[in-house]
Order: structure tokens, then sequence, then C-alpha cells
């Protein structure tokens, strides 16, 4: 009964945390950004010092073996706000498609294409005008769409909506969508659910059919043929699609205050997102990361790493390196270096921290990202988008 009570207790601290954060943090004007004619020379810098003696191929304590690459380092960014052409200042999701930019804020769908921003809201046919999360099928190119009040489809122009009132969608507020080959999945706050765009078909996973302890899922990615969810307070989930079968990774020392024992399992039981690249599987929770390569995990907390704050709010995997949204900035990892993506206050300007060890540099940046409480991260060849509290911002690879 004190265990109940505990979580319970925990649940509503960290609500309130996630409600207050995103509600009451201070606005600041961001001025027009500099032009890339006007601040090459001093982002380019950042890349010319980092790089450094830092081509070397290295091996780390855990056993994770870098390549000839150095860490991708991003400048000269550019924000983007309701005063530039989004339809809110929130933004919960961004996905890069193609040549156009997707991203869910707090009032509708916005996309950004040819230098130009138009939004899509409920009187467009989307479901709900809060969208928590984007994907694009490899398929059919369809864009589906998270909202706080059901799944969209968008295809050919047209939105159609999944509920629980015409489908077999387990709950209405969508955290997570992502497409796998022909079935979709999605995260809610019912449970988990796929739909086989083939047959029409749904699924719903919930604590009836799958080893979760309730109902409430954050995440949900696909890799290496499983799909594997982000339970609330039941770790992570994986499920088979071959087998169809179900296992859970959850953590061993069952405390919900503190890591007990290091590097025994998932390192918290509160998960928010998992992402899957490189047969690795990375989980963001509220405590920290978590890293498992099938055999082993390995976590991280920004008390002996560089990891900047150990509340993530969603990651994503490219590669070797797994970028981090959290309430303190954009960061990034690949195993051995930590780079985090900070803003000066009340100025246009960032700066940049670079972990290695023990070792930790920081570098001043001409530009910043919007704001440091990050939400969503997408990239695609020399660019990358974030989400944040505050606006988007757009990066560029510093060569």
């Amino acid at each position: 009964m004190k265990k109940v009570i505990t979580k319970i207790s925990l649940r509503i601290t960290i609500l309130a945390i996630v409600i207050l954060a995103g509600s009451f943090l201070g606005f600041k004007l961001v001025k027009k950004p500099l032009t890339s004619e006007e601040y090459p020379k001093t982002d380019q810098r950042i890349s010319d010092k980092y790089s450094q003696g830092s081509l070397e191929e290295s091996s780390n304590r855990e056993g994770i073996t870098k390549d000839t690459k150095p860490m991708p380092l991003y400048g000269n960014w550019q924000t983007f706000t309701k005063k530039n052409g989004l339809p809110a200042d929130k933004a919960y999701c961004v996905r890069i498609d193609g040549d156009r930019v997707l991203v869910g804020t707090s009032a509708g769908l916005a996309v950004y294409e040819n230098d130009k921003w138009r939004t899509y809201t409920v009187e467009d046919g989307l479901a709900h005008p809060g969208v928590l999360s984007i994907d694009v099928s490899e398929l059919t190119g369809d864009v589906w769409i998270g909202t706080l009040g059901g799944l969209n489809r968008w295809s050919a122009g047209r939105f159609e909506t999944f509920n629980q009132f015409n489908s077999g969608l387990a709950n209405d507020v969508i955290y997570t969508v992502i497409c796998d080959g022909k079935d979709v999945w999605v995260a809610t706050g019912g449970g988990a659910g796929s739909y086989d765009t083939y047959t029409g078909q749904w699924g719903i996973y919930t604590e009836r059919n799958a080893p979760m302890h309730e109902p409430w899922t954050y995440g949900v990615c696909a890799g290496g043929g499983k799909i594997f969810i982000a339970a609330w307070g039941g770790g992570v989930i994986e499920y088979t699609t071959k087998t169809q079968l179900f296992r859970d990774y959850i953590d061993p020392d069952g405390e919900m205050e503190i890591d007990l024992f290091t590097d025994d399992g998932v390192i918290h039981d509160i998960t928010t997102g998992v992402t899957y690249a490189d047969d690795i599987l990375w989980v963001a929770t509220y405590f920290g990361l978590s890293r498992y390569d099938g055999t082993r995990w390995k976590g991280y907390l920004d008390h002996d790493t560089g990891l900047i704050s150990n509340f993530i709010n969603f990651l994503k995997a490219n590669g070797p390196v797994v970028w981090l949204c959290t309430d303190m900035g954009l960061c990034s990892f690949d195993g051995e270096t930590w780079v985090t993506y900070q803003k000066k206050e009340n100025s246009m300007e960032g700066k940049i921290l670079i972990t290695n060890g023990d070792d930790t540099k920081e570098i001043a940046s001409s530009t910043s990202i919007a704001h440091e409480f990050v939400i969503g991260v997408d990239t695609q060849d020399d660019v990358i988008w974030i989400s944040t509290s505050k606006g988007v911002s757009r990066g560029e690879l510093l060569k």
C-alpha cells in the first residue's frame, strides 16, 4: 500500500512539473536572425576548434566503439515563432519530410515549404488543434498525425480522422505515432495500438493482454523486427512482430525515487520515449537516459556524465548519435562525447558545451536555439530542426 501511495504521489508531482514548465516559462523576444553572411566565421571556428584532435578512433569504458567521425556540430540557428508564421509558439513536435517541414503546435499543424508557413486546423479536418506527434509513411507518403483528440491520416490533401467512436483506437490522446511498413503504431493515454493499413484492422495492447502495469503509454518505436513501447510506470514493453510475443524491461531495483543499482536495467520505470538505431535501443525517462545493446544496459545521469538534465521530454537516434530534448537544452551523445546547445539569457546568442569524460569545454555561439525547454527534434542531411516551448529552430551542420 505504501508503494502504491508513493507511486501516485510521484506521478502527481511530475505532472505538476510538466504543466508548470510548459505554461509558466518566461517569454523572451527573439530578434530577427542574422543572415549566414553575417556570422559564418564565428560558427565555423566552433567546428574547427572541436574537430582538432577528435578524429582518432577510440573506445570508452562501456566498450562502445566510436568511429573516425567526430560528433556533428550545428550552428547558424534560425528561429520561427508566431510573429513570423507559426500558429503558436508552443511547438510539440517536428518532422522533416523532404523539402518541407511539419510542425505540431498547440494551435494546429504548421507546414514550412518554399520559405513559407501554412497552418491546418480543425476547420481543415484536423482532429484537434493540439498536435503531439507526426510521422510519414515510407510506403505511401501519407502523413500520420497524433493529436489530443484523435489520429489523422493526411493523404492527397484530405484529413481522415480515427477516434474511439469510429475506429478501434484505444484512446484519443495520441502521444506518439510511427509508421512501420504497412502498420501504424500509436502510444496513447489508454494503451498502445496498431493499425493495419491493408486490412483496416486495429490491435489494442493494454495491461489486459501485455505486460503493462497500466495502459498509459508515452512513446513507441520500431527496429530490429520489434516494436518498443514506453509505458508509464512499466518501463519498456518489447513486441516481436514475427512471433507476436511480448516481454518487458523494468528497473530491477524497484525503487521509484532513485536508481539504486547502476546499469542493472532500464534506469527508471517511468519512461517517456524510445528510439532505435544501429542495433541500439535508447530509452528516455524523467530520471535519466538508458542504452541497451541487446545484452547490456547502461544508464546515464546528469551528475556524473555530460547529460545536461535527467528530465528528458523526447529522444531520437540517427545512426550512432542520439538527440535528447530536455528542459535545459538540446543534448546529443554518441556513446563517448556529449554536446549540449543552450540559449544565453536575454540574448539571441547561445553556447555549446562539449563533454568528453571529465573534461567540459564551453564555446560561444553567435546564434541560439529558440528556448531551452526542447520538446522535439528531427535531422536530415546537414539540417536539424527542433521544437520548443517558445518556437521552432533550424540549425545547419558546421563543416
